[in-house]
């Protein structure tokens, strides 16, 4: 069986291709490979929660679980005076990411290897965005949400994009559980985004 997305190597023979897509209005490229999230086009989980985003021009944004960057790179093209540190797990990911934020002239935006935040402990961010590694299990989502809320500012949000039918009612009280606050911002084909705001 070839290993998931979620692994720190993934051993599946490369399939690089590249594909054309426009988010909010922007027209965007990205180089994907086997053994990569989503790698035949942006999931429509991914697209959902990026039309829903707030971001300020300034913001200094974490995006967890980044695979080829597309959330982490319009990120940056919306926060265009801020910055983008993208995470993911997963090495081959995080070259793909780091040559798309080139590929799309994004210089505000950097991929670091990460096992969850490791790579960026210390460090505080005024938006966390996330589309969730699923198939790592409940255990690992509800720590990027638990660990996360140390990472941010006060005022903060984390973002989140999850199915109703992928653990998204246990998703929802486990934000509201940490946050004291979670608002469902809209919902699409199943797909809920959530976002949480750290109290002062």
């Amino acid at each position: 069986m070839a290993d998931h997305y979620y692994t720190r190597k993934p051993s599946t023979e490369h399939n690089r291709h590249q594909l054309e897509t426009e988010i909010r209005g922007l027209k965007l490229k990205f180089v994907t490979d086997a053994g990569v999230f989503s790698k035949t086009g942006i999931d429509y989980g991914s697209r959902v929660l990026l039309e829903a985003l707030e971001l300020s021009e300034q913001a200094n944004v974490l995006d967890v679980g980044c695979g080829y960057g597309p959330i982490g790179i319009t990120a940056a093209k919306l926060a265009s005076s801020g910055q983008v540190t993208m995470i993911d797990i997963n090495e081959r990911a995080i070259g793909l990411a780091n040559e798309n934020a080139k590929l799309n002239g994004v210089t505000n935006a950097k991929a670091l290897q990460s096992d969850i935040y490791e790579s960026v402990q210390g460090r505080t961010f005024d938006t966390i965005i996330t589309n969730p590694p699923i198939r790592a299990g409940k255990e690992v989502v509800h720590r990027i949400f638990e660990e996360g809320a140390n990472l941010l500012a006060p005022g903060g949000a984390m973002w989140v994009v999850i199915q109703k039918k992928q653990g998204a009612p246990s998703a929802e009280a486990k934000l509201e559980a940490i946050f004291g606050n979670v608002e469902e911002v809209t919902k699409d084909k199943g797909y809920r985004i959530f976002r949480s705001i750290k109290e002062d």
